[in-house]
């Protein structure tokens, strides 16, 4: 049985865990190789209404991973998803858990609409994780970035509150 959480103080060695892995990190477009406490504890320490992160955390409070709804726009009442765990809790369905529980957070509390994404096209791995989630392919944004000296494609997702406005 998982539960989310606000993120605290003690997560940050869990999520410096996943952030120095590379074979986690090699999917990232921010420098998680080089973060460090500080900053990590300047971003769970960090509030606003547009980024909503969470702890996921197992019976006994262990941090498990980060899941997070960021860029939220209660205009348009859509918002970014994004989730990374610690390496030892993937294939377990935890985190597909944990999307559930963020989804239904979204639209049920939140009253957004649209909860989209983007994955590197060659993370298959993710791909094929957010398929399952019920996340639909929209498309894809060939060599649209340049990462660590290489052109990557970008493939967008997104799944829709199917209830009336």
């Amino acid at each position: 049985m998982i539960r989310l959480r606000k993120l605290q103080e003690k997560d940050i060695e869990g999520m410096l865990e996943w952030m120095h892995n590379p074979r986690i990190n090699c999917f990232f477009r921010f420098d998680a190789a080089n973060m460090n406490y500080e900053k990590a504890l300047e971003f769970v320490s960090k509030e606003s209404t547009e980024n909503r992160h969470f702890a996921i955390v197992d019976e006994q409070d262990e941090y498990i991973g980060t899941i997070s709804l960021k860029e939220i726009d209660f205009q348009h009442r859509k918002a970014e998803y994004a989730i990374s765990m610690r390496e030892k809790w993937h294939g377990t369905g935890v985190a597909k858990e944990a999307t559930e529980m963020l989804l239904s957070y979204a639209f049920e509390e939140l009253n957004l609409h649209r909860i989209y994404l983007n994955v590197l096209s060659d993370n298959i791995r993710a791909i094929k994780f957010y398929e399952k989630c019920g996340f639909h392919f929209e498309g894809e944004f060939k060599d649209d970035l340049l990462l660590r000296d290489e052109w990557k494609s970008l493939k967008w997702y997104a799944i829709v509150n199917d209830k009336k406005a």
